[in-house]
């Protein structure tokens, strides 16, 4: 029910950010699939004990403590969307500015590709770390979450979510019209509103 209750809530959070109730859903579920992938390699790891000589050496016991999974889903996915609203937040605005869907893909990640990039690999440098712990749950953390990030800092931002994007066109920015005027109301923006297409951003002079 908590699972539930947290992907309802993201859904709506990057509704607000996109103006689209089709966008959300294909950011989503590539993250999520993303995370099985982590958790099956902690199962690999973990429990059936498979390089336990290069972390340093631990018992395995024939499974996962439930802790493990509930914390680093929280952990992960709340990483991996704050990555797809940085990234999705710039493709709204290159839509806006230019109509062209493939171009909004385009300029966006020639945006933020760096700056996601280097926070997720600084990120996945620091939980490196919990890997000499000699504490199996923490080195549980030490494997999966750099896996989690890294994976959604490139296989899912960088080529499942763009080539989604892509197959779709404009149909991935549909909303229907009374939720169109929920976003227009409501919608989350970190400046004001996008100068219409054809239109130049006008520069405000600084004293």
């Amino acid at each position: 029910m908590g699972l539930a209750k947290l992907v309802i809530a993201m859904l709506v959070l990057l509704f607000l950010v996109t103006g689209s109730v089709l966008l959300p859903v294909v950011a989503i579920v590539p993250t999520l699939l993303s995370l099985t992938a982590t958790f099956g390699a902690l199962v690999w790891v973990f429990q059936d004990g498979h390089m336990a000589g290069l972390l340093g050496g631990f018992t395995p016991t024939g499974n996962i403590a439930a802790t493990i999974p509930v914390m680093l889903f929280g952990l992960a996915f709340g990483l991996a969307m704050d990555y797809q609203v940085f990234l999705l937040s710039r493709m709204r605005e290159e839509y806006e500015l230019t109509g062209s869907p493939t171009e909004a893909v385009a300029r966006a990640l020639e945006r933020t590709g760096r700056i996601v990039t280097a926070a997720a690999l600084a990120i996945s440098i620091v939980f490196r770390g919990f890997v000499v712990s000699d504490v199996s749950l923490v080195k549980a953390y030490g494997i999966g979450l750099p896996l989690a990030v890294l994976m959604d800092a490139t296989l899912v931002r960088g080529a499942l979510l763009p080539a989604a994007m892509r197959l779709g066109g404009r149909a991935t920015w549909w909303a229907p019209a009374r939720l169109q005027r929920v976003h227009a109301r409501f919608g989350l923006r970190e400046e004001g509103p996008a100068p219409k297409k054809g239109e130049d951003r006008e520069l405000t002079p600084t004293s």
